[in-house]
């Protein structure tokens, strides 16, 4: 298709008209191929993210493409900073996939709902579920 006109006249031309995404809107999206970029967030006194950690090697020596950062959380102001929800927090790409709205951001052990009840860290399946989608 070739338009004729001015670039004025195509902008608003409800032919070409494309909803405006605001800047500060993170679009979630996988790049298969590429790395998955995990950061671990923690504090020192909460023992479970060394199992959270232990699940994250463990996928990442499944999946070579899997990239793991630790992040140690050590203030209030840090915790805030980066909305941390508590430990062990596991940021996929970008985003927390276990968010919940309700829970508090600061400095505390972090609980999941697993498929044998609660726990201080998720699954390895639920992890690769996350990382993978299945």
């Amino acid at each position: 298709m070739v338009w004729v006109g001015t670039s004025h006249e195509r902008a608003n031309s409800p032919i070409f008209t494309v909803p405006r995404i605001p800047l500060d809107l993170e679009l979630q999206c996988k790049v298969y191929g590429g790395d998955v970029n995990v950061a671990l967030l923690y504090f020192d006194g909460c023992p479970n993210w060394l199992e959270a950690d232990r699940h994250l090697r463990a996928l990442a020596e499944e999946h070579p493409e899997i990239v793991i950062e630790r992040r140690l959380v050590e203030t209030v102001e840090d915790a805030e900073a980066t909305r941390f929800h508590g430990s062990p927090s596991i940021i996929v790409d970008g985003v927390d996939p276990f968010a919940d709205v309700d829970a508090p951001v600061g400095l505390s052990c972090r609980v999941y709902q697993t498929a044998d009840g609660f726990a201080g860290s998720p699954t390895l399946d639920q992890l690769r579920e996350v990382i993978f989608g299945g």
